[in-house]
Parts: structure tokens; C-alpha cells; sequence
């Protein structure tokens, strides 16, 4: 039996101009899923609370700060080689300014053009419930 991973997704709405548009980055091409676009977060490890989780991951890779986030929804996904759990979490604030510091490119994508980007199939259902918002 294949172990499942438990995965801490942040869906990071935009400020001000940005309001709409949500933080998307691209999966670098040698990574699992790789070339596709995905919500960005990182694994919860062993001992440690969701919420600190999705803040450690989000400074590691974009360098922000979490200040504000609540959850979203959870979606389990088997990829056949892979299994997931995605605790997906609605980031309101955050402090500092985002960068892909392990050279992932980074955009902001407007809500209704969310569907014109390629995700790895877990990431379907937080799209499709993100659109509802609209």
C-alpha cells in the first residue's frame, strides 16, 4: 500500500489591484507534475500544525509571512505512482513581497482566467470551487 502524502496548499488572494487574482506558481519540469501550474505549499511533516506548516512553506518558497488564512476545503487525489492529501487553506494576508525562490516562475492570474492554465489533476476540484466564487 502506497503511503499518502499530506500536502499543505495555500490559495494566496492578491491585495488591492490584485484583489481578484490569485498566486500561482509553475512546477519546475523535473518534479513530479512538473511544467504544470499549481497553488503553491509544500508537505506537513511529522509533528507539526497545518496552519505553521503552510506558514513554513510559503516563507521557503515565496518569502512571504502568513498573517491571515483559513481553510479552504481538502482534496485526496492517487496519481497511481503517488497518492496525496491536500489541506488547501484561503491566504487573506501575508507580508513581504513574493519571489520564487527555488526558481519557480510565479504569477497572478485573475479568478476568471484560472481555467486557461494547465494543473496537475488534484488541483482540478480547488479550481472548479474557486470559480464558484465568481
Amino acid at each position: 500500500m502506497k503511503k499518502t502524502v499530506h500536502v499543505m496548499v495555500g490559495v494566496i488572494w492578491g491585495k488591492s489591484e490584485r484583489a481578484k487574482s490569485i498566486l500561482l506558481a509553475k512546477r519546475p519540469d523535473h518534479l513530479h507534475q512538473g511544467g504544470l501550474w499549481e497553488f503553491p505549499g509544500g508537505k506537513l511533516e511529522q509533528g507539526e500544525e497545518p496552519r505553521d506548516a503552510l506558514s513554513r512553506e510559503l516563507k521557503e518558497e515565496l518569502d512571504i509571512e502568513l498573517l491571515a488564512a483559513s481553510p479552504l476545503m481538502d482534496v485526496s487525489h492517487d496519481y497511481g505512482d503517488k497518492a496525496v492529501f491536500l489541506d488547501i487553506w484561503q491566504v487573506n494576508d501575508f507580508k513581504g513581497q513574493e519571489q520564487g525562490l527555488e526558481g519557480q516562475e510565479l504569477r497572478w492570474v485573475p479568478l476568471v482566467e484560472l481555467d486557461q492554465y494547465a494543473f496537475p489533476a488534484a488541483n482540478v476540484a480547488i479550481v472548479e470551487r474557486l470559480q464558484q466564487l465568481l
